[in-house]
């Protein structure tokens, strides 16, 4: 017998009038009883505070880590199982990754114990689980005789040459000579033995970089020749997503020489249709080291897409260092068993998590520059602020008592607006970020502050009256203690919570302001429409129908509704798909498909910035269900962010997607 202890789960849904079961299986395959302990899981899946515990007790309930005690004088002896049954979850469990992902035992001496977890299973469903990448093979024949994604504009292309070996790019000026340096950083690191920058020695095609005046930012232009290519551009980034067209199309030659060609006469004239092609990384829920990001933004500037919002922040870490503040990462970048933020999302007793050093900030974000992607860093504020908390707790209110719980289960989750010290603390912050970003725009997110905020805080409650009345601030106060974790925990509209929130908004946009920055905030930042217009954006993840909305009434939106481009909600409904399910699911070709302002009126198109998919990491603790969420959506939303509407193909797409690059090629 191997002395393993191990975790199995399952979930049955509720029907037919009997409630739902969410089983573990605790199975001990040591040679010693256990006794003293108790069972400590993590996962996306959230235990309702109220839940009906067969089997044992729920001691300990923080968001998704969940902490249960066997009966009293219960031993598990070598070999047995104990099985544990909740009835009740936040919410249901949708797909196989939202059940527990993490778990230990912990003893009353202090010491834990390592538990293998097995993937969730939904009873009566035996379907093998999905993991990795969805393979688009390369079909024998296309609709097109180049591969490129995002499609460009205009293609008038004849002839076939054999696809050279590499290409040997040749430029002409500073913009162009940074453009062919960064082209072979990229191909170099993505494709590494395929050696698509070569010199002429070793068979490299010519390919002249000049300098054309009159097209756009980031336009360029290819004239094929059979003996030889150019590329025209005025800008570094024209001339880089000009070579890395043209590296796309050696690829699908070279590869699959009887599906594409490499031409040997005609032009290529691209340009985007959008200005705003963004992705959005989540790395407080799990944490990516530095390589994985800069490979990352590496697969970002293949796909042209030229904004990368760095979500740093959240209730779950702190992950980056301020050098005011050592506290924030010493605390708040850790989880694990004893310290000050526990093991959540599927990490265990050990010490886990990791931060960003200045020195790595500035590696990436110069990395960034180089490939033509604009960084947006994000500390989300005023609320998602549990680590923040847990690292500077001097920012509470003194006086403050009671609870009130966010949406995803944290209590006391809220920088105070009310409290000086807030903002002299986010200033400090700041502006440590301003001399790290250079593209001076600072998104502070501003999403789901809870209903009940700031409800038990003595100076909350008095600023709140001197706002808005004493009658609005004795209302907020009967908000306290109130369990919210639930459905409309995080609507606030017209509360107390979202009077203090766009006070609070107002004074940060004001100080961003003076300091020259744009300032970015997801759409609650909206609420009492007091933050400038002039100077900040919103990204609209609700629907598209409040993104029109917004834009209607003059915010600048960037539109990235969780419905269709949270790339972290599974590819379909059915269980054996990792991911989550809370604002549905969407297919690769449903996103594809996707029109991101359909309905809007001329007005409101002003105001449209362009798109961006978003990734939040609970379910990513599996780095092969990374890959199988992530791609080929990224694509699809960089060909939606590129290529004109009337220019998109499915069936083209769909031939070309297994083209692209993915991040670990995990199956």
């Amino acid at each position: 017998m191997t002395e393993t202890l191990r975790l199995e789960s399952f979930w049955t849904p509720a029907k037919e009038g009997q409630p739902l079961a969410y089983e573990l299986r605790l199975t001990n395959g040591s040679r010693q009883p256990l006794r003293d302990f108790r069972l400590c899981i993590s996962g996306p899946d959230r235990i309702d505070p109220a839940a009906t515990i067969e089997g044992g007790t729920l001691a300990v309930r923080l968001s998704n880590h969940a902490e249960f005690l066997p009966p009293d004088g219960f031993a598990l002896e070598p070999g047995a199982t104990w099985t544990l049954t909740a009835r009740g979850l936040s919410y249901p469990l949708r797909h196989w990754t939202d059940g527990a992902t993490g778990a230990y035992l912990a003893f009353a001496d202090g010491s834990t114990r390592r538990i293998v977890v097995e993937p969730t299973r939904a009873v009566g469903d035996n379907a093998p689980l999905k993991r990795g990448a969805e393979p688009y093979p390369v079909p024998a024949a296309a609709s097109v005789a180049v591969s490129v994604i995002p499609w460009p504009r205009h293609v008038e292309i004849s002839g076939a040459a054999s696809a050279p070996a590499g290409l040997d790019p040749q430029p002409e000026g500073e913009a162009a000579s940074a453009a062919a340096s960064a082209f072979a950083e990229l191909t170099a690191s993505l494709f590494a033995v395929e050696g698509i920058v070569r010199p002429a020695a070793e068979g490299g095609f010519p390919v002249r970089l000049a300098l054309q005046d009159g097209l756009g930012s980031e336009a360029y232009a290819i004239a094929f020749a059979p003996d030889s290519a150019s590329v025209a551009a005025t800008t570094r980034a024209g001339f880089l997503y000009g070579l890395i067209t043209l590296g796309q199309i050696l690829r699908g030659a070279k590869q699959h020489p009887a599906t594409f060609t490499f031409p040997a006469s005609g032009e290529i004239r691209d340009e985007p249709s959008l200005n705003w092609r963004g992705c959005h990384l989540d790395v407080a829920r799990q944490f990516y080291a530095s390589a994985e990001i800069e490979k990352f933004l590496r697969i970002l500037a293949w796909s042209k897409l030229n904004r990368f919002h760095w979500h740093l922040s959240d209730d779950e870490a702190w992950r980056i260092e301020i050098s005011a503040y050592p506290q924030l990462t010493r605390i708040g970048a850790w989880r694990g068993y004893g310290l000050a933020v526990p093991s959540l999302l599927g990490s265990g007793a050990q010490k886990t998590g990791g931060y960003y050093t200045k020195a790595a900030v500035r590696h990436i974000v110069a990395l960034a520059g180089r490939l033509g992607i604009e960084v947006v860093p994000e500390i989300d504020v005023p609320g998602h602020c549990y680590a923040m908390l847990q690292a500077l707790p001097e920012l509470r209110d003194p006086g403050e008592h009671g609870e009130y719980f966010s949406v995803q289960g944290f209590p006391n989750n809220c920088l105070n607006p009310a409290r000086e010290e807030t903002y002299r603390v986010l200033e400090t912050i700041f502006d440590e970020l301003i001399e790290l970003f250079p593209f001076k725009t600072i998104h502070v997110g501003a999403d789901e502050v809870p209903l009940g905020a700031w409800s038990g805080s003595p100076q909350a409650l008095k600023r709140l009256g001197e706002i808005a009345g004493e009658a609005a601030a004795q209302s907020h106060a009967k908000r306290l203690d109130v369990v919210t974790n639930t459905h409309g925990a995080d609507e606030i509209e017209g509360s107390g919570a979202a009077v203090l929130q766009a006070e609070f908004l107002k004074r940060i946009q004001s100080f961003l302001a003076s300091r020259a920055c744009i300032t970015g905030g997801w759409q609650e930042a909206a609420h009492g429409n007091v933050i400038d217009k002039s100077k900040c954006y919103l990204n609209g993840w609700r629907s598209v129908e409040v993104s029109a909305a917004l834009a209607g009434e003059g915010y600048d939106m960037v539109v990235n509704p969780g419905q269709v481009y949270y790339l972290d909600m599974a590819n379909s409904p059915e269980w054996s798909e990792p991911g989550a399910a809370w604002a549905g699911w969407s297919s690769p070709e449903k996103l594809y498909g996707f029109d991101p302002v359909e309905g809007w009126s001329d007005a409101q198109k002003k105001h449209f910035l362009g798109v961006q998919c978003c990734i939040w990491s609970e379910p990513m603790t599996d780095r092969a269900v990374f890959d199988r969420l992530i791609f080929p959506r990224l694509s699809a939303l960089a060909e939606t962010g590129w290529t004109a509407p009337e220019r998109k193909s499915w069936p083209r797409f769909s031939a070309l997607a297994g083209l692209m690059p993915v991040l670990y090629g995990l199956a």
